[in-house]
């Protein structure tokens, strides 16, 4: 490491992402459709919402989308419909956004956190080593654009007779042997953050079932317990998809797999460009694996001396993150967590965030690359 290496003849400004381009860069399209809704005054539970949920379920190939106000709640309801509650431990991978845990939480039963695997995602092994006779669920969280070996999973869900609900907040478009993300399990999350490969203006998600039953209780869920006779036949939640949010995303969805392929062609440039550094731990490559097909929701290393790198960086103009604070959920010892995940520990000693998004240039991506090469003396 040379720590003490110069910045750059002519220092770029690279923000981790940049929120005002998710807006600029198709400002007239977005305004087009903010009169079309207004207009038609059709703000809540309308047809664009509809036509979404239709088009979403096309697109990764599941039987039902329902959009709800966000991933968070979509969790809760998705566990609350194949009837998680009281005295069920749901097991889940620690390294996650607490909102994976504080979904199970809220539905009333355990969250029991595990290891990660190489790959960062929960680890099969770990799952089977965590369950117990109260154990009801497991909640893979589909990270960082990749989903987990689904496979594995089914096979111990299988075995102990369990549910299995999918966080797939971060991995829309990915898939494992050839299945999207979001349809492997009983219900699946999916997030509409702006930051996300598919985003809107605000807060958003969806919740995705092939399983009727699970189809019409988040119906009623989401809507104070309506069901689609307009009668209230359940307790239910107010979280539903803004109808602006649906309109706005369903026009972007017809880019999504222009979307995709950018930023697997950015992970291609990472991987040229970094993967011979002997001091970082790179993602998967694109097609590395054909059972593997990543979207790169973001693109997390695991870097030697990383708080200097992430530091030198930020001098030089670019903009990282560690995601969640620099914890696993299981460190957050408030939340009553009296677990030890050594390996999950220590990859939060390591693991930092690189730009990823669409707003990137090869050059971009190049000065980015130079700049960590030259951190690690290259």
């Amino acid at each position: 490491m040379t720590a003490e290496s110069t910045a750059t003849p002519s220092i770029r400004c690279i923000p981790f992402f940049n929120y005002p381009y998710a807006y600029a860069s198709e400002e007239q399209e977005i305004l087009r459709l903010v009169a079309d809704v207004g207009r038609r005054g059709a703000f809540i539970l309308q047809k664009d919402l509809v036509e979404f949920e239709s088009n979403l379920a096309r697109f990764v190939g599941g039987r039902y989308c329902l959009g709800v106000a966000n991933a968070t709640d979509g969790l809760l309801m998705g566990l609350r419909a194949v009837g998680i509650g009281s005295g069920d431990e749901v097991i889940f991978s620690s390294h996650t956004m607490v909102a994976t845990a504080a979904a199970i939480h809220f539905a009333g039963a355990t969250p029991v956190p595990v290891e990660c695997g190489p790959d960062h995602l929960i680890d099969p092994a770990a799952v089977e080593a965590a369950v117990t006779s109260r154990t009801r669920a497991l909640l893979p969280t589909q990270l960082n654009g990749r989903t987990c070996n689904m496979y594995s999973l089914q096979a111990i869900a299988d075995q102990h007779g369990l549910l299995i609900v999918e966080d797939a907040a971060q991995a829309l478009g990915s898939r494992f042997k050839g299945h999207c993300a979001g349809t492997f399990g009983s219900a699946a999350a999916v997030s509409f953050y702006p930051s996300k490969v598919l985003g809107c203006l605000g807060d958003g998600g969806a919740v995705v079932t092939n399983d009727d039953s699970v189809y019409e209780r988040i119906c009623q869920l989401r809507n104070h317990g309506y069901n689609r006779a307009g009668e209230i036949v359940s307790w239910g939640l107010n979280s539903r998809l803004d109808n602006l949010q649906a309109a706005i995303l369903d026009f972007r969805l017809k880019r999504l797999g222009e979307v995709i392929a950018r930023r697997r062609a950015i992970a291609s440039v990472y991987q040229e460009c970094l993967g011979d550094l002997a001091e970082l731990v790179l993602p998967p490559a694109p097609d590395s694996d054909p059972d593997y097909f990543d979207v790169y929701q973001n693109y997390e290393i695991e870097a030697e001396h990383r708080d200097e790198l992430k530091r030198y960086l930020a001098e030089n103009g670019v903009g990282t993150l560690i995601q969640w604070g620099g914890k696993a959920v299981h460190q957050w010892s408030k939340l009553g967590f009296t677990e030890r995940l050594p390996h999950t520990e220590y990859l939060f000693t390591r693991m930092l965030l690189l730009p990823m998004n669409m707003e990137l240039s090869d050059d971009d991506i190049q000065y980015i690359c130079n700049c960590i090469r030259r951190f690690y003396g290259k």
